[in-house]
């Protein structure tokens, strides 16, 4: 077996803590982003590490499950990663849907922190 690249290691470490602790405590999702991180959210801007939180808090549901189906990360030129998700969730009662999320992972004093976060969910609407 191929050992993985560095940015792959850190890529799915980084993604596997994300949505446990999304998960588990979304109040705890301060703590890998920084003050000038940035949070796309079904198209609504968020900056700052405290309105990310506010919003990913004040989401309308009490229990979320995440299934990963696919990630794929990238180093990037100015040696950040950039992360990519698929997969589905389940948010309480709810159907199961999907959803896309990417990240950009900065290494900041020996922590790697998320700069940028986009999310959506695959839901399409031809009409």
């Amino acid at each position: 077996m191929v050992d993985q690249p560095l940015w792959e290691q850190i890529g799915s470490s980084f993604v596997q803590h994300y949505y446990q602790m999304f998960d588990s405590d979304r109040s705890q999702l301060g703590s890998i982003y920084i003050d000038s991180s940035c949070l796309t959210w079904e198209g609504e801007p968020y900056q700052g590490k405290l309105a990310i939180v506010e919003k990913l808090t004040s989401l309308p549901f009490t229990k979320i499950a995440h299934s990963i189906t696919a990630q794929d990360h990238q180093p990037t030129p100015d040696n950040c990663i950039l992360s990519m998700v698929v997969g589905q969730l389940k948010a309480d009662e709810d159907q199961i849907i999907g959803f896309h999320q990417s990240f950009i992972l900065k290494n900041i004093n020996d922590a790697w922190v998320c700069t940028n976060d986009m999310f959506r969910l695959a839901i399409h609407n031809f009409g």
